[in-house]
């Protein structure tokens, strides 16, 4: 396609014919373009009701689409460089676990890094593969994992001849990048397909100078949160294969589980995101390059905190590094990461992305400007001024090697028993339990828990991290494999 295609945006285009023929709607939704919810209307404007519409012929349908909805498919394809594009509205979760359903069925090995978000082990949980963990190597200062080593995936492949795939983050919360393109080289060599989770590097495939995206790698399939720094609505996701994935079968995966009354909202709004990108996106990532490195330069002369780039770059398991990622470390401070979160929202009106034991992220995007910048920099420099204390005593530690007995699905639905956190050292996890941002499991179903797993729960509790995953909800008890049960 040719870049004056670009400018179209058929789902937009077809939901804006469909509000100016003043249909009259027998069908649903109930509140019929608002008339029968005015306080959704007063919330979101009687323009967006009006099009909160159904599947309907005119504006084709999301599991089965033959004309606008199949349009917008082939203008993302070609935008992002992509055989096939998929407009997702359960989220890049959903992407994510229809990559992995798509290549993975019951006893299959899949090849990842334990720091995935939690979307990957729960499509494991769905099909039954087994996980086989690279644990990634780990920077003991800012205590946070990095990316996979090429020699360690190699040596798993090796290891595990019957693997059928190999996920990559692309990038990392943080911004780590591994060395996709060898990964996926070494890969494809053995005849395994290569999956990236790009909930996060959505950016890669129209800025400049910026890492290598997932399908100018050669990956088979990629999860893209477009909502995220592509400034769709958030749930808006897309789902990209390569030629040696069959589009159809992915298409019967995805509608396994994805909704049949895919919102008209979220997928205009990916329509409108991806023309936005497609005409602007050089320029635009191009401005969010140079806040982000104003501001990690503006944080790092505070002195105490450390807003982490490129000089990290080792050529291996930082391969590469996303500058558009503000990630600061806060431990020289005497801080974690979640308590200067809490500080910015609770003190200075400011909501970052996440906190967690070491670390913060201020996500950097598309609808930033240089004052808000500057307003999340003077914050942080008077929460140093007024709150800086020793970090004798505090951990540093966010990844935590995990024990693997059994395959998330056998331990999900084995027979179970509910026990005190505190007396759960040694059985086998049968839930998960994760901080929420970033959803990367402390513990996953089917790996024993440890002394010091419980440590660093017990710790992110005490900072106040949002603990999620477990039935218990207040965390004071883990589901554990039955004793007795056969592993």
């Amino acid at each position: 396609m040719s870049k004056l295609q670009q400018y179209k945006a058929p789902i937009y285009e077809a939901l804006e014919k469909f509000r100016r023929m003043r249909v009259v709607p027998f069908d649903v939704p109930g509140h019929k373009h608002g008339r029968g919810n005015p306080e959704l209307v007063e919330l979101l404007g009687q323009k967006c009701v009006s099009i909160d519409v159904n599947s309907m012929k005119p504006l084709d349908n999301l599991c089965h689409p033959v004309s606008v909805i199949g349009e917008a498919e082939a203008l993302a394809a070609e935008a992002f460089g992509a055989s096939h594009a998929f407009l997702m509205v359960g989220g890049t979760t959903s992407s994510v676990q229809s990559m992995v359903l798509s290549v993975c069925k019951r006893g299959d090995k899949i090849i990842l890094p334990r720091n995935v978000h939690r979307s990957v082990i729960n499509a494991l949980v769905l099909c039954g593969a087994t996980p086989i963990y690279v644990n990634p190597d780990v920077d003991h200062h800012l205590g946070i994992s990095l990316g996979m080593r090429v020699s360690q995936v190699e040596q798993a492949i090796r290891q595990n001849p019957d693997a059928v795939a190999v996920l990559v983050n692309n990038p990392t919360y943080y911004g780590i990048c591994s060395d996709l393109k060898s990964i996926v080289e070494i890969a494809h060599s053995y005849g395994l397909k290569v999956l990236a989770d790009e909930a996060h590097g959505t950016h890669f495939y129209f800025g400049e100078n910026l890492p290598i995206s997932a399908m100018a790698a050669g990956a088979d399939m990629a999860s893209i949160s477009m909502h995220k720094s592509g400034g769709s609505l958030t749930q808006s996701s897309f789902l990209l294969t390569g030629p040696n994935i069959s589009a159809g079968y992915v298409r019967q995966i995805i509608n396994l589980t994805q909704t049949t009354s895919g919102s008209y909202l979220l997928l205009s709004s990916l329509d409108i995101s991806r023309r936005n990108l497609a005409l602007r996106g050089k320029e635009e990532f191009a401005k969010v390059v140079e806040l982000a490195e104003y501001a990690r330069g503006e944080i790092n002369d505070i002195k105490g905190y450390y807003a982490f780039g490129k000089e990290l770059i080792n050529g291996n398991s930082i391969f590469d590094f996303d500058v558009t990622k503000l990630s600061v470390h806060t431990l020289d401070i005497g801080l974690a990461g979640i308590e200067v979160y809490d500080i910015l929202r609770d003190e200075y009106d400011i909501q970052i992305e996440f906190g967690d034991i070491g670390n913060m992220l201020a996500y950097i995007s598309i609808g930033d400007n240089r004052q808000n910048v500057e307003r999340l920099v003077s914050a942080m420099a008077e929460i140093k001024r007024r709150y800086q204390g020793d970090k004798t005593g505090m951990l540093s530690q966010e990844y935590i090697e995990p024990k693997v007995v059994m395959t998330p699905q056998d331990s999900f639905y084995a027979e179970k028993e509910s026990m005190p956190l505190k007396e759960s050292v040694g059985r086998v996890c049968s839930e998960f339990v994760m901080c929420y941002p970033p959803g990367i499991p402390i513990l996953a179903p089917g790996e024993q828990i440890t002394e010091e797993i419980l440590d660093y729960i017990y710790y992110a509790k005490e900072k106040g991290c949002s603990l999620t995953g477990p039935e218990d909800s207040d965390i004071e008890r883990l589901n554990v494999v039955k004793s007795g049960v056969t592993l």
